[in-house]
């Protein structure tokens, strides 16, 4: 389709669900809102321009059809969750510009790198350690992770598109791909995705998740998957490779290539601990997650590790703010104005009979497995996060417990198509696994990655009595 197409589509969409009849419950402006909202996901879905013009687009519409006001409109751009994703953005910068992320992989690799699978494990340790302060896990994975995975696999001689590309760099992909959707399980900070959900549950349900809370539910399943999928992936689609010798060598040569460790890199790994040191005391220290953010971005400007033109170029997070300021706004409001209570109590009637908690296994299956219809986790979140929420709470299932939930579902999902997340392309690109090797694969990882996640976030809010 060409983009007028596309944006015909998007249009009619919203046009279609303006002149619908409704429940009186909700009034004529919320309904209005929610045709535009729903219209504006519609774009982000079919792309007929990027995903900050077509939230414009949402405001314009929006404020010019009296359905809000312009204050109103604007509101999403004051909330501190956005603002955390754009300054940790900054931050995850000053990482990459130090090479810290480098020199942390190749060290590892050279540590442990003497088989395929323990080669998986290094790069798997690499993305968790940097991932609490890099919070596009698209940046993380194709920025760090990916160009290391590349030349790793062309030492041993395994290229893409042929016969050879079974030796290990289908298995590294793989694997890497899926230890970048998993690690965002663990840390509040480690996606944008993650700081959606809270946004809109605070929005929504007036909770906010703090970066403690979300480590407490997402340690265990997070940890469970970074210990299995390596090996799980090395059993259903192992390399052709086993040992891997030259890997520390080539790791050293690396580690050569980047010099003695510099003043920068001290800088920012000091920085990078403190900041995770405040997130993690926010309970005591009362400091904003925002605000630690801002002071890491500060510092790394300080110490020189990052410079004014470095923000002004960083095009991921300027992008983030005009985008997510948009539908963290326009959620907010569609909570107040009624639309998203009354879709939850006539889906929670519907499923009379059913257990909150069995109820919210079936929903939070459904949330997962509609990635299948979702080019990024951003559109599903946007699409589905908020209804499917709003009927686990209607329901009776605790509010803490249903944010939480939805933000361990951002992860099993993305491993299911080529075209799942923002990251997926980059690793699929690369050409050394077959699209239909890619969902056969996919699906087998998503369905253990859910189930750990289910079960694991269940029993870790209950042993940290969120739940």
């Amino acid at each position: 389709m060409n983009t007028w197409t596309r944006a015909a589509l998007t249009f009619l969409v919203g046009v279609v669900i303006w002149f619908m009849p409704h429940t009186e419950a909700i009034k004529p402006e919320g309904w209005h809102l929610l045709a535009i909202f729903t219209a504006t996901i519609a774009g982000f879905i079919l792309r007929p321009w990027p995903t900050g013009i077509m939230a414009i687009w949402g405001i314009v519409v929006a404020v010019a059809t009296n359905s809000i006001s312009i204050i109103q409109a604007l509101g999403g751009y004051a909330d501190g969750n956005v603002w955390l994703i754009v300054s940790a953005v900054f931050f995850s910068r000053g990482i990459i510009n130090s090479g810290l992320g480098k020199r942390i992989a190749y060290t590892l690799i050279k540590a442990f790198g003497t088989s395929s699978l323990k080669l998986s494990y290094a790069l798997a340790c690499t993305d968790l350690i940097i991932s609490p302060a890099t919070p596009s896990n698209t940046a993380r994975g194709g920025g760090i992770i990916f160009p290391i995975v590349q030349n790793i696999s062309l030492a041993f001689g395994s290229e893409p598109h042929g016969t050879t590309s079974r030796r290990i760099g289908a298995f590294l992909m793989t694997t890497a791909h899926t230890i970048n959707t998993i690690t965002v399980t663990i840390f509040l900070t480690a996606c944008s995705g993650n700081l959606l959900i809270t946004s809109l549950g605070a929005k929504l349900f007036g909770y906010d998740i703090s970066w403690w809370e979300w480590f407490q539910a997402g340690v265990i399943p997070g940890v469970l998957c970074m210990i299995l999928m390596p090996w799980f992936i090395y059993k259903i689609y192992p390399p052709e490779i086993k040992e891997t010798p030259e890997a520390p060598v080539m790791a050293q040569k690396e580690l050569d290539k980047l010099g003695r460790i510099t003043k920068s890199e001290i800088s920012v790994a000091i920085i990078f601990i403190f900041c995770i040191l405040l997130w993690a005391t926010a309970i005591w220290t009362k400091l904003h997650p925002t605000i630690v953010a801002m002071i890491g971005v500060l510092a790394c400007v300080v110490t020189e590790s990052l410079t004014w033109d470095d923000v002004l170029g960083e095009k991921t997070a300027w992008d983030i703010l005009i985008w997510m300021g948009t539908l963290v706004g326009m959620a907010g409001l569609l909570g107040k104005m009624g639309g998203v209570a009354v879709f939850a109590n006539y889906v929670s009637q519907l499923l009379t009979g059913f257990d909150w908690f069995w109820a919210s296994f079936l929903v939070s299956g459904a949330f997962v497995y509609s990635q299948y219809f979702f080019a990024s986790g951003t559109a599903r979140i946007t699409a589905l996060f908020s209804a499917f929420a709003a009927i686990l709470v209607a329901m009776g299932a605790p509010i803490p417990f249903t944010i939480l939930l939805f933000g361990l579902m951002n992860s099993p999902g993305c491993t299911l198509t080529h075209y799942s997340s923002g990251v997926t392309p980059i690793f699929f690109g690369a050409g050394y696994v077959p699209q239909g090797t890619w969902w056969r694969v996919g699906l087998a990882i998503s369905v253990v990655s859910f189930l750990i996640h289910f079960w694991g976030g269940t029993l870790g809010m209950w042993l940290f009595g969120i739940l």
